[in-house]
């Protein structure tokens, strides 16, 4: 039975078929695209499919071939088969010598016309008057759906007296009319895919037959989609689910988080001690979790996890801070592991010596920035000497335990003494009646709260604080002796007694939009204060003050990759009504115009002044900065009580250029600024940090 016989018709073994079925089946299934791997979208986002049980046996005597493929919908079930052909003529340059090959008559091709009916065409190898051999039709199958435009293909071979009429019926994939996305399974969790990314992906192929190659690279769109956003744990899983409407289904785990761990980690940075046992940190694991944006039922994102582990570290207490993903239960979700590492956060100290303002001294000091494992922060400096005794007690609560708004306070007394650059610097400083400089010793106490002012704490739009204050201010020589006047018979201090009250209410407003805090390169810092004293007191006065911080990015340079800008800062202010001389805006070094002496610029009533620099990176560890600094005090010098800066001959107003280096450390940016002054001068100045 397994010969050709002598009208020249063929007769076929059984074969697989994706079902049991009874004998004589007159067709049998078959599957291409054997070489998908199963289970979804691979790290390089190529859509596959999964695997399927395989097919039955068949009995003897079926009369035609069957091929019916995989459509990449869950709904068909196939598996690889193949036919064999048996006591057909191999030709000499037949690879397979145990294949037969057979004469085909005649090709048709089915179920489509038109471009679909000659595409089928153009990419099959088999050809009428020539023979085949089961595993071209194969192949040819595989060939047609490689075209991603059918669902279903079978090949069937029909005796003719002259040979094999091979028809292909193939079923075209619907119109694609919307594509959804299941996101989350099993959660009611919405996608943060926009309705609209989804349209602007495929969009362009709705109205048209669904090409599943084409599909596949808009798959691929997608998943770079979630990977640009942050979203590295979204993927397109499993095969799509295409409706015979034409809506095509993605189901697509998008990395919900399950639940937040904190793992303290000992000073090996191992997470339990040499007994087995786990390390037990000082902190309060809420005092961590709460610097969160990320909370569990989230979606994971890479960037806002950045933006929560520069938080937790900007706390001050961590040595280090990392995070790890472990599976969840559910293995679609994920559990944020958040390991840190303590670092020492008490300090004491004692010294002594002697000064030209204390006479012979003593000092104690302590500082403990975790009191309590809360993250507060307690200052306590006490400095006994021969003349004076002066003290300086802070505590800080950087949020206000199960307050949701962030809300933060810190309060002070103290008792310091200090020279004020109003009368003091290079320039012809101010001298009292005995030659001594004059000191300004201020004692007093205040409160101040700061709130986040928005939707979300963590990333608010404005930061306001408001905090009241009272001091009382004399003027002292160098043995603590209240003198109201200098050499030349000037008020030092707003009252003739050489003494001041001041009692005053602090409002002020923040608003920070940089990109990166440390090293900025867009965005903009707006900030403005009032203070306004209150009227139980003698000095009636009032103080407002503002700038602006914008930056733009820039690349002049190439002496190594990093981040360049342009920084430009204005700031100005003005007081009203009553003004104690040392309360004057003072202009001039470091964190005012480069290149001059402390406040040897001049000092006022308002001032105006204004920066611009352009910051680079030189190396790993350094940075170069070219300045423009310049400041006036809009000729208000001589609106000050005894007019010291123009009794000192300071100009007022001045300008400078210069350049400076910043060396990266652990504390921050070393700087160190090299200026050149309108006057002919020039400076250098040492600080820590940025100018702004």
């Amino acid at each position: 039975e397994n010969a050709i016989t002598e009208d020249k018709t063929l007769a076929f073994t059984s074969l697989p078929q994706p079902q049991p079925l009874a004998e004589n089946s007159e067709k049998l299934a078959f599957t291409p695209f054997s070489e998908m791997q199963e289970n979804a979208i691979t790290q390089e986002q190529t859509l596959a499919f999964t695997s399927l049980p395989q097919p039955q046996q068949l009995g003897e005597n079926s009369e035609k071939l069957a091929f019916t493929p995989f459509l990449g919908i869950k709904e068909v079930e196939t598996a690889p088969a193949t036919p064999v052909f048996l006591n057909a003529q191999l030709s000499q340059n037949d690879s397979s010598p145990s294949e037969p090959r057979v004469l085909v008559a005649e090709i048709v091709v089915s179920g489509v016309d038109g471009d679909l009916r000659n595409r089928v065409f153009d990419v099959i190898s088999t050809q009428a008057g020539r023979t085949t051999t089961r595993t071209r039709l194969q192949e040819d199958i595989d060939a047609i759906f490689a075209t991603g435009f059918f669902s279903n293909v079978r090949a069937t071979p029909e005796d003719t007296p002259l040979g094999v009429r091979v028809t292909f019926e193939v079923t075209p994939n619907p119109i694609l009319r919307q594509v959804n996305i299941n996101a989350n399974p099993g959660t009611d969790i919405p996608s943060v895919v926009p309705q609209e990314v989804i349209d602007e992906i495929f969009g362009d192929q709705y109205g048209n037959i669904l090409n599943l190659r084409r599909f596949q690279v808009s798959i691929q769109d997608l998943n770079t989609w979630y990977q640009e956003n942050g979203y590295i744990l979204a993927q397109v899983v499993d095969a799509p689910d295409v409706s015979d409407e034409g809506t095509v289904t993605l189901m697509i785990p998008e990395g919900v988080i399950e639940g937040i761990d904190i793992v303290y980690l000992n000073r090996d940075g191992q997470d339990t001690e040499e007994d087995g046992t786990p390390v037990k940190g000082r902190t309060r694991e809420f005092i961590v979790t709460r610097q969160l944006s990320l909370q569990p039922g989230d979606i994971f994102n890479r960037d806002t996890i950045q933006g929560d582990l520069q938080r937790v570290f900007g706390l001050g207490i961590f040595q280090d801070v990392n995070v790890t993903l472990n599976p969840g239960t559910d293995p679609t979700k994920v559990v944020v592991v958040l390991n840190v590492q303590e670092q020492n956060t008490g300090s004491i100290a004692a010294g002594g010596g002697i000064s030209s303002a204390s006479g012979l001294f003593g000092s104690l000091s302590y500082q403990e920035t975790n009191f309590g494992g809360n993250n507060q922060t307690l200052r306590t400096e006490v400095q006994l000497g021969t003349r004076d005794f002066l003290f300086d007690v802070s505590f800080s609560d950087p949020w206000i335990g199960g307050d949701p708004k962030r809300t933060s306070y810190t309060t002070n007394g103290f008792r310091r003494r200090s020279i004020s650059l109003v009368y003091d610097g290079d320039e012809d400083p101010i001298r009292l009646d005995n030659g001594d400089r004059p000191r300004v010793l201020r004692t007093g106490a205040g409160i101040r709260f700061s709130r986040p002012l928005g939707e979300n704490p963590l990333k608010p739009d404005w930061l306001a604080s408001l905090g009241i204050q009272y001091q009382r201010v004399s003027i002292r020589d160098a043995d603590n002796e209240l003198t109201a006047r200098d050499e030349d018979g000037q008020r030092l201090a707003f009252h003739n007694t050489g003494i001041d009250d001041l009692f005053m209410l602090q409002f002020g407003m923040v608003s920070d939009r940089r990109n990166n805090p440390a090293q900025p390169t867009t965005g903009s810092v707006t900030r403005f204060s009032i203070e306004q004293s209150i009227p139980v007191t003698s000095v009636v006065m009032s103080r407002l003050r503002g700038s602006y911080t914008f930056f733009v990015p820039v690349k002049f340079t190439d002496f190594t990759e990093g981040p360049q800008a342009l920084a430009f800062q204005i700031e100005g202010g003005a007081t009203f009504g009553d003004l104690p001389p040392y309360e004057a805006f003072i202009l001039g070094g470091l964190e005012s115009v480069r290149g001059f002496a402390e406040g040897d610029v001049g000092s006022g009533r308002y001032f105006l002044e204004g920066t611009v620099e352009y910051r680079f990176p030189v190396s790993r560890l350094l940075g170069g900065v070219l300045f423009l600094d310049g400041a006036t005090n809009l000729g208000s010098g001589n609106a000050v009580i005894g007019n010291p800066s123009g009794r000192r001959g300071l100009p007022g107003s001045g300008a400078s250029a210069g350049i400076g280096v910043r060396v990266n450390t652990p504390l921050g940016p070393i700087r160190i600024d090299y200026g050149f002054n309108t006057d002919g001068g020039s400076r250098v100045h040492f600080g820590i940090g940025e100018k702004f």
